[in-house]
């Protein structure tokens, strides 16, 4: 019989030892333990033998925190110590291996975006980090796609001169999925990339549109990178990256009223419940509402 009290004594004293775990990652784990052994223990009458534990016991456990009102993310923290306990169990006092595979643990819900300000958005779609102004050109000219047209960064750099975007002109993107869309151009983007234009010189329609210093297509980690450098030179939040302009440009659309379905539309998101992370607005026209809701659109 292997004793839930005594296993777990032994199990924090190899965390502490031979993992050299932190006292809060001890402490956090020891409590974990005891909820389950506390559980096992009304569960099964008594000092709770490990060596009948089964994955219905297990089960039982994660619904009974549940029940209680305990968050997703909180037992899928605690699902995962325990099975930490349980592997550690087998090699170190024979407990027979229990088939944790099979043992999923509640989804977590994806993290709610964190937008910029649009004082924010500006900053980070007008200022400049670069002491060269072509390169300096390229990256506003990107951030400003990115923030103003909603884009993500990989559909960005996929573009090609001959996809230059204009003002009046929807701008055909292909999402994931090879999933194509059609987004509005403000002038403010126009302008940026006309500039950009004019320091990177003519090429070829299928050349691409973004490059780097060697002239091949630009990488998405020195965009990245660029965009690091922009939010410590100017104090932008650390969250300030070029996803965070797609999640701003749908933020701010939002706040001035537009329609969830619209800038689902706009995203290019398959299906509105990823868009509903955003949350939920009154039915209005794509192209009205975008022209009405974007801070850039003057």
């Amino acid at each position: 019989m292997t004793t839930g009290l005594a296993a777990r004594a032994d199990f924090l004293d190899w965390l502490a030892r031979e993992r050299r775990s932190s006292p809060e990652t001890i402490e956090a784990y020891g409590r974990d333990i005891a909820d389950l052994l506390g559980f096992l223990s009304a569960h099964q009458g008594g000092e709770p033998d490990l060596s009948a534990l089964a994955l219905a016991d297990l089960r039982s456990f994660l619904a009974h925190r549940a029940a209680a009102g305990i968050g997703a993310s909180s037992r899928a923290r605690q699902l995962s110590a325990i099975k930490t306990f349980l592997r550690f169990l087998v090699r170190r006092h024979g407990l027979a291996p229990l088939p944790l595979g099979g043992l999923s643990g509640p989804r977590r819900k994806p993290p709610v975006p964190r937008a910029l300000t649009e004082e924010q958005a500006r900053t980070a779609t007008t200022d400049s980090a670069e002491n060269s102004p072509a390169m300096a050109a390229r990256n506003q000219a990107l951030f400003t796609l990115l923030y103003g047209c909603g884009l993500r960064i990989a559909e960005a750099l996929a573009l090609n001169l001959r996809d230059a975007p204009r003002a009046g002109t929807g701008l055909r993107v292909l999402g994931k999925g090879a999933k194509e869309r059609i987004v509005p151009v403000l002038p403010a983007v126009e302008a940026a990339m006309a500039e950009w234009l004019r320091h990177r010189g003519p090429a070829t329609p299928d050349a691409p549109l973004f490059t780097g210093a060697k002239g091949g297509r630009l990488d998405p980690g020195v965009a990245q990178r660029a965009l690091r450098d922009l939010r410590r030179a100017t104090g932008l939040p650390e969250h300030t990256t070029p996803h965070a302009l797609r999640h701003s440009f749908a933020t701010h659309l939002l706040g001035g009223g537009a329609d969830l379905r619209a800038i689902q539309d706009l995203l290019g998101h398959a299906s509105l419940s990823t868009t509903q992370r955003y949350t939920q607005v009154d039915q209005a026209g794509l192209l009205e509402t975008w022209r009405r809701a974007h801070p850039r659109a003057d």
